[in-house]
């Protein structure tokens, strides 16, 4: 039976992203990240709007017409969340890198592919921050009524992008949050109960003019609070993790890493 020893399972952080950079990323990113949506909850469900007005947003197809609503109402909040929002995107992309790193000596296949999954997934991302910035400065030039309007006619084409690029890459995020939060489990840097909650992140909505709920500020805290922030302070106090049953070379119980944290 294959063993390894302490000295195999430590991750090489001295490449990209780097210990120090990785390690903030991984703090930093979902603290902005889950405060972005929070702030869009806010901005829709702040008390600008009656119940009856809000059933009336939830029956459209789209959310657009109730984000740009959100933005007349409370424009510093809406651009708050989505500066917020696109500042922990960008983040993410380090944070993940340096998880990868984490994981790579027991799964590098899985560990680099989910990884470039997610950064392309996050990087079209970007293209939505765009499109809603977009749309927001519609609403300060023609009103809400013109710019609902146009933003209505046009957001199939608008939310799937040129030649469905940004569509087919956001689709990187699910595969490769599934892929990379294997391999972390597989590498013991994560238990099933912070994989689970990993997968259920990468579970988000992606699109443009997307309204955010309370449930998905509450996973969002929850992965930012339970699975990114303590993995990157143990990066910076360079204590990796690694699975203990295998540093002693005995391999650790199913049932043991089944019910792990």
């Amino acid at each position: 039976m294959t063993t390894f020893s302490e000295t195999d399972r430590v991750p090489d952080l001295s490449g990209f992203p780097g210990r120090r950079i990785g390690g903030a990323a991984l703090v930093a990113a979902p603290l902005l990240w889950c405060t972005g949506l929070f702030l869009r909850y806010l901005a829709l469900h702040g008390g600008a709007f009656t119940d009856a007005e809000l059933r009336a947003f939830e029956a459209q197809p789209f959310m657009a017409a109730s984000q740009l609503a959100a933005y007349t109402e409370a424009p510093l909040a809406a651009t708050a969340a989505q500066a917020l929002f696109a500042s922990g995107t960008m983040l993410l992309v380090l944070a993940f890198a340096a998880l990868a790193r984490l994981a790579a000596p027991a799964s590098p296949r899985l560990a680099t592919t989910g990884a470039v999954l997610i950064a392309l997934g996050l990087l079209a991302r970007m293209y939505a921050v765009g499109v809603d910035a977009t749309a927001f400065a519609l609403v300060d030039d023609l009103g809400l009524g013109p710019a609902t309007a146009t933003v209505t006619a046009v957001y199939t084409d608008v939310s799937y992008g040129p030649w469905r690029v940004p569509v087919i890459a956001y689709f990187g995020q699910y595969t490769g949050v599934l892929l990379l939060a294997v391999g972390a489990h597989r590498s013991g840097v994560l238990g099933t109960g912070r994989t689970v909650l990993l997968l259920l992140w990468g579970a988000l909505w992606i699109g443009v003019l997307k309204e955010a709920t309370l449930l998905d500020c509450a996973i969002a805290a929850a992965a930012a609070g339970l699975v990114f922030a303590p993995l990157g302070v143990r990066v910076l106090r360079r204590a990796v993790p690694y699975r203990a049953a295998e540093r002693g070379g005995a391999p650790a119980n199913t049932w043991s890493r089944l019910l792990s944290w």
